[in-house]
């Protein structure tokens, strides 16, 4: 603790606060959580087919993301390991017990299909038909929106 010296060698203690090590402590946890955010992205790589729809309102529960890769792959997001594949039989069994009537009082939780543009198109109705056996009441498909391309204009001819 710094002590100044006053008129009349009175020692009294400076009271001032040394934020530096605050800032690193800071600056520290920045570099952190910049390192840790991409390794955070959840899921399987696909390629979304591209439309035009509206975006889902906030939710204030989960969604439950069934991924059907271009090989006809399942992936859920609540499985314990969500970027391995998982069997019909136990996709049934994880949706269920997320969606069974004593588990939520009120809404149920939404449940998604994320679906590779190059999935067989057998493949994405079977995983929303399963999810409809699990006990899903609806079902809805992620799509990604399309890049906005300039319109072409034609220049106008004299004649």
């Amino acid at each position: 603790m710094a002590v100044l010296n006053h008129r009349g060698g009175q020692r009294r203690p400076m009271a001032e606060i040394n934020v530096v090590p605050f800032i690193d402590v800071m600056l520290v946890l920045l570099v952190i959580f910049m390192v840790t955010t991409p390794l955070l992205t959840q899921g399987v790589k696909v390629e979304l087919p591209k439309t035009e729809a509206k975006a889902i309102p906030p939710q204030q529960k989960e969604p439950l993301i069934l991924t059907v890769d271009a090989s006809g792959n399942y992936y859920l997001n609540i499985a314990e390991k969500p970027s391995q594949p998982v069997t019909p039989q136990t996709l049934h069994y994880l949706v269920s017990t997320q969606l069974s009537p004593t588990k939520d009082v009120g809404e149920q939780r939404p449940v998604l299909v994320r679906g590779d543009k190059d999935a067989n198109y057998g493949k994405i109705v079977e995983a929303m038909v399963l999810l409809q056996q699990a006990g899903a009441k609806s079902v809805g498909l992620i799509t990604d929106q399309p890049t906005q391309q300039p319109l072409k204009t034609t220049p106008a001819v004299k004649g």
